[in-house]
């Protein structure tokens, strides 16, 4: 039976911005089940931002539901979506967030410091996360001896450390030239196949087309596209 990840329903937000109310996200729903690999694309403006903050429960909805693994996040405080984020989202960021002085092993195991687990244990789990990713080799690495695929490797295995079931990719090859995209494409694939649900926002067609499903957000507002936009630039 497939389980039910994300349920969003009518999900409005909105800012002001000098003096206008502009709306961000215009009744979004969106259903995510368990194990699928799903793309949102959109260009600059569309709402992307806006709705990747929201998935990642990093900010809540002014009205509508959002239901992470059956959590209603709109009615949790700010120490309990930390919480949430910590154990279900895993995060991978377009330019990698990382700490320049700490090692790649360093990097990748803090998300296991903030959780109070000891060294030992932490230092094995981050170096079979690194390992995960094709990069064991260099965990001793600082983030400025390694290749732009290489930090962005070590950012998805800091994902990987509290074993989340949902990885959420903002702009993940976005920083990177096309054969190293394609790599990190490679392991955010072999990823899903054992069993990560992925949500990728992308603006760019070639890497949405490598997700199972793509969604299109335009003017704060989703479409399921099917194989419509895969078809066709003319959105852009």
């Amino acid at each position: 039976m497939e389980k039910t990840m994300i349920e969003m329903k009518d999900i409005v937000k909105t800012y002001r911005i000098g003096g206008e109310t502009v709306t961000a996200l215009h009744r979004v729903s969106l259903h995510v089940e368990e194990g699928e690999f799903i793309a949102i694309i959109g260009p600059s403006g569309s709402g992307k931002s806006t709705l990747m903050n929201m998935i990642g429960c990093l900010d809540k909805p002014e009205s509508g539901e959002y239901r992470l693994e059956g959590k209603n996040v709109g009615k949790l405080n700010d120490a309990q979506l930390a919480t949430i984020r910590n154990k279900n989202i895993g995060f991978i960021f377009q330019n990698f967030n990382l700490l320049s002085k700490q090692t790649a092993i360093e990097n990748v195991e803090l998300p296991l410091l903030y959780q109070g687990v000891r060294q030992q244990e932490r230092r094995k789990i981050a170096r079979e996360c690194l390992d995960k990713v094709g990069l064991g080799e260099r965990a001793s690495h600082l983030p400025t001896q390694l290749s732009g695929g290489q930090q962005q490797r070590v950012a998805i295995a800091r994902s990987l450390v509290c074993n989340p079931p949902i990885l959420l990719a903002d702009e993940p090859t976005g920083a990177l030239d096309s054969r190293t995209s394609r790599e990190i494409m490679e392991v955010i694939q072999k990823l899903n196949k054992e069993g990560h649900t992925i949500i990728l926002i992308t603006h760019d067609l070639g890497v949405a087309r490598q997700a199972k499903r793509v969604v299109q957000i335009k003017d704060g507002q989703l479409f399921e596209n099917g194989g419509d936009l895969l078809e066709t630039s003319a959105f852009f």
